[in-house]
């Protein structure tokens, strides 16, 4: 996984030096990401290895796009607005076929888990009905994801195939040793430059928590709510970036994305349980697990949004009496 600056950066340090420096690093570990992630597939690597590489060539991709966002001021517009529009395209797309594979793994564990608890209600008349149903509600989910993770492997060779994903390789390449930056910009102090910039980026942010709605379990169903909070996990990221080039700690900033993912995981799961569950002619048996399964899913998005609150926003003061 890529990593923030190591270097001690102090407050009279060129801007570009330490922006340079950032981005150099991280189109090394993309392009060491990108030769693992060769080797494996020539190879046969187990799956394991090649979504270890797979996931660390996103998370390059994403850091040098994320950092091009924030301080674009400081290269060369042109050439990183054209960058970052590659790189957000190939972590996108190499994004989706791991996705496909962990929604079905999360389903298949929390459909193991509730068919075995004693605690679930079974509907009236149908007495077991999520246990008889959970292994058909298993079967449908693994056809319909299986066959959106094929496709989605099938995207993936070819775009990687593609002279626009070489294109982006040999950007990233040329970037690892050279980083087109703005002559002016970039001899400034990162104190009078890049602080500036990054602090944009979290008052964007903090914005957006603003604006959240409120988290008190009265709409746990309501997945209209979700995009606020995949948004607010895109300015996170881009913050956390953004801190990661200072060299600051972003233990933090980690947590609360942490948090985020799993909210992002647990509001996809379910949405792909509500669209098995819409499938024509299912028995009724199955469309009640998909229904409890769905339920579970929402749950665990209201679980993740406390535990984001927890972590990010601060405890309310204690009036001493």
């Amino acid at each position: 996984m890529a990593q923030p600056n190591h270097d001690p950066i102090t407050a009279t340090a060129d801007a570009g030096a330490v922006l340079g420096a950032y981005l150099r690093a991280q189109a090394t570990a993309f392009l060491r990401a990108l030769r693992l992630h060769g080797e494996g597939t020539a190879g046969g690597a187990d799956a394991a290895e090649g979504s270890d590489a797979a996931r660390s060539l996103r998370g390059a991709a994403r850091r040098i796009s994320g950092s091009l966002a924030t301080f674009r001021v400081v290269t060369e517009s042109p050439w990183a607005d054209g960058l970052r529009t590659e790189l957000v395209w190939l972590s996108s797309t190499l994004a989706d076929e791991h996705a496909y594979a962990a929604r079905l793994t999360r389903l298949m564990e929390a459909l193991h888990r509730l068919s075995g608890s004693p605690e679930l209600p079974a509907p009236r008349g149908s007495a077991g009905a999520l246990t008889v149903g959970s292994a058909r509600a298993g079967a449908l989910l693994e056809r319909q994801l299986t066959l959106a993770r094929t496709r989605a492997h099938s995207a993936t060779l070819q775009a990687l195939g593609s002279s626009r994903f070489h294109a982006v390789a040999d950007a990233v390449a040329v970037l690892a040793s050279e980083v087109p930056l703005d002559a002016v910009a970039a001899r400034g102090r990162v104190t009078e430059v890049l602080v500036p910039l990054a602090a944009v980026a979290e008052t964007r942010l903090s914005a957006a928590v603003a604006a959240l709605p409120p988290v008190d379990g009265a709409h746990p169903y309501n997945a209209d709510h979700d995009g606020p909070w995949h948004e607010v996990r895109r300015l996170l990221r881009v913050h956390r970036y953004a801190r990661e080039a200072l060299g600051e700690d972003v233990s933090r900033p980690a947590a609360a994305g942490e948090a985020l993912d799993r909210h992002r995981d647990a509001a996809e799961a379910a949405t792909a349980s509500a669209t098995a569950a819409r499938t024509p002619r299912i028995a009724p048996a199955t469309a009640y697990a998909l229904g409890v399964l769905h339920a579970d899913q929402r749950h665990e998005v209201e679980a993740a949004r406390l535990e984001f609150q927890h972590i990010w926003l601060p405890e309310p003061a204690v009036t001493p009496r």
